[in-house]
């Protein structure tokens, strides 16, 4: 019998990047792969790239060059380039880039298992070319739905699959495999984005919005939580924009109840949410609805108007600080994160003074402060008035000291209150840590529990805050077992 085909995959990048690898995990299982972890003990190693911003493009890079080192060393023999910078560039990193072995694009997941024997067999698949993926689907959302079997979408991969597609856990479960045994995993939403930020390239490599079916986003959790999963994150571009392509925009209002009733499931988070698009209705259902965390990620990226206005964005340090307060008077310990961007074409000393005040008021949990530099082919990267690279690097340093500073504040402040603390990690020597309701995974900080005894991975343990370390949070647990429903912190 012919040993199997081997295949790592090294993911980059953000939870949606991780879903789309979980997709291309499946769909190569189904074809008779077998999926390794470590790139070296791989036939194939395929790199899932970020190409979101510079720093990340260069850990892509890095990434395909550590893997192209254990060729002749071991078991390794190609490299493949996939996601989103491979997306982004095509035929440009490939000829950048010789190194790898390939450089597939979106439109190849479907037929990955070709592609990759392909490559591996010494031939040669052409790489992409890069297009505008916005122009693939129809400029009205309303039209979009009937176009989408046309489009590739990764992390889309049906719940229903043809026979002998689909996994061995049945015809409901997902095209996707899991990659670690995490109580956590993500759900996509939605792709692509319609929003024209000017600093933003990610719509034209990821495409004009589309949502998934609430059927699909419902089964794949179902799956999931069979799988031992507890806690599910929905990923998209722009969570608050579901819907809208289905003819519903407070969809996520009635699909969020539903997702919380699924069995074994302790806790549902949402990410991704753009401030001008909050509704009363979803914060209401975000603050209200048992085993759904009254969690925030707003997408601020700064407060002066004038800076906001280049950017294409809309709100104001008061407007922000109002929408604060209305989540908090709905759910005081609810968690808000937020990034932003510093030293923008244009910024004034003045509109980097209002962004310190929204800052200041604003009582983030978490928050994540990135220098600007060019992206090619953004609205931005032609502005005139661009601040020297030395003033936006005083800057970043200056605002990312004072956000360090201010969410130690934050974590203060939660001393002596009662949090629900999914356990995601039990080590003799290091502890047990897991994340409480205002924590998103490797974004927010976690919480060391005081006693791990009779605790394991996956159970959500009620516990007081008693001390912190930074954005980390130190709690003694008060029962053990799992969270009762109606329970969630904030409530």
């Amino acid at each position: 019998m012919p040993e199997r085909r081997t295949v790592a995959l090294v993911t980059l990048g953000c939870a949606r990047n991780e879903v789309d690898s979980e997709e291309l995990a499946g769909r190569l299982e189904a074809d008779g792969w077998q999926l390794v972890e470590d790139a070296e003990d791989a036939d194939v190693a395929v790199v899932n790239t970020c190409g979101f911003v510079e720093a990340a493009k260069k850990d892509s890079v890095d990434a395909l060059l550590e893997a192209n080192d254990l060729k002749g060393h071991g078991r390794t023999q190609a490299v493949v380039a996939v996601g989103c910078m491979a997306e982004r560039y095509g035929k440009e990193l490939a000829e950048a880039l010789p190194e790898a072995d390939g450089v597939l694009g979106f439109d190849d997941y479907t037929d990955i298992s070709d592609r990759l024997q392909t490559i591996l067999n010494g031939g040669i698949h052409a790489s992409h070319t890069p297009r505008d993926r916005r122009k693939l689907l129809p400029i009205s959302p309303a039209e979009r739905q009937d176009s989408a079997a046309s489009v590739a979408l990764p992390g889309h991969g049906p719940v229903d699959l043809p026979e002998g597609l689909a996994p061995a856990s049945g015809p409901r479960a997902p095209l996707r495999r899991r990659l670690d045994g995490s109580p956590v995993a993500s759900v996509k939403l939605a792709s692509g984005c319609d929003r024209r930020c000017s600093f933003c390239a990610i719509p034209s490599f990821r495409g004009s919005f589309i949502s998934r079916r609430p059927g699909d986003v419902l089964n794949e959790t179902r799956w999931l939580a069979e799988q031992g999963v507890k806690e599910v994150m929905l990923v998209s571009e722009n969570n608050t924009s579901y819907g809208k392509d289905l003819g519903d925009i407070r969809l996520l209002e009635s699909l969020l109840p539903e997702l919380a009733e699924v069995d074994g499931l302790e806790r549902v988070r949402v990410s991704y949410l753009q401030p001008a698009e909050m509704r009363p209705t979803l914060i209401d259902v975000l603050t209200s609805t048992p085993k759904v965390a009254p969690y925030f990620d707003l997408s601020f990226q700064h407060s002066a108007p004038d800076v906001l206005r280049a950017m294409r964005r809309f709100g104001d340090t008061d407007r922000f600080l109002e929408l604060l307060d209305t989540i908090r008077s709905k759910a005081p310990q609810a968690g808000v994160r937020s990034n932003f961007i510093v030293g923008f074409p244009g910024e004034s000393a003045a509109d980097l003074a209002e962004l310190e005040r929204f800052l200041n008021h604003a009582r983030l949990d978490a928050i994540g402060v990135f220098g600007y530099s060019d992206e090619e082919g953004t609205e931005a990267a032609t502005y005139d008035r661009k601040l020297d690279e030395e003033v936006v690097a005083e800057r970043l340093a200056r605002v990312s000291r004072m956000a360090e500073e201010l969410v130690s504040q934050r974590s203060e402040e939660r001393v002596g209150e009662t949090v629900h603390v999914l356990v995601e990690s039990v080590h003799e020597e290091e502890g047990v840590y897991g994340r409480a309701a205002h924590q998103a995974p490797e974004t927010d900080g976690q919480v060391l529990l005081t006693s791990g005894e009779g605790l394991s991975v996956g159970r959500m343990v009620e516990a007081k805050v008693v001390g912190t370390e930074g954005v980390d949070l130190v709690a003694e647990p008060l029962f053990q077992g799992s969270l009762a429903r109606g329970e969630e912190a904030g409530r």
